[in-house]
């Protein structure tokens, strides 16, 4: 009975692994999110009811969008990745989602620069920046994080 119930602890591990890697992995992206799960559905509205002035690929969350990642923040498990509203405009117009893996919490930076700003100056200096969910500072600093990765913000 023993080998019985460690197998079944092992498998039952190993799926939780499985499952944790494919989350890891980045299969999920910001644009699949509120429509592959209505919780994170429910949670974003939550989120962007409230805001003005909000475009409408992040109301709901349309747009292009890259491979999301899991980090960290706290103890607390998230996945993170960008959206643009197209890939385009991706350098002016992008927001930076976070989730909660229980899907309970979701968090977002819109990053807009100038459109034309020139090539030499820097888009960092010249953003906006605007929270959306009520973020404190370490999930602030996770987000902006997020966007530093980016090989094309300087």
């Amino acid at each position: 009975m023993s080998v019985s119930l460690k197998t079944l602890a092992a498998a039952l591990l190993l799926g939780g692994c499985a499952m944790a890697m494919a989350a890891n992995d980045g299969q999920a992206r910001v644009n699949e999110l509120v429509n592959a799960d209505p919780q994170y559905r429910e949670t974003w509205q939550g989120v962007v009811q409230k805001e003005e002035r909000l475009p409408e690929w992040v109301m709901n969350l349309s747009g292009d969008a890259e491979q999301m990642n899991a980090v960290e923040e706290e103890g607390e498990k998230y996945l993170v990745g960008p959206l643009c509203e197209s890939q385009a405009t991706c350098l002016t117009k992008r927001l930076i989602v976070a989730v909660s893996f229980d899907k309970k919490d979701a968090y977002a930076m819109l990053v807009e620069v100038p459109a034309g700003l020139p090539a030499d100056k820097s888009p960092t200096r010249h953003a906006d920046y605007r929270f959306l969910g009520k973020p404190d500072q370490g999930m602030q600093d996770l987000l902006m994080e997020q966007l530093k990765k980016d090989p094309h913000w300087y």
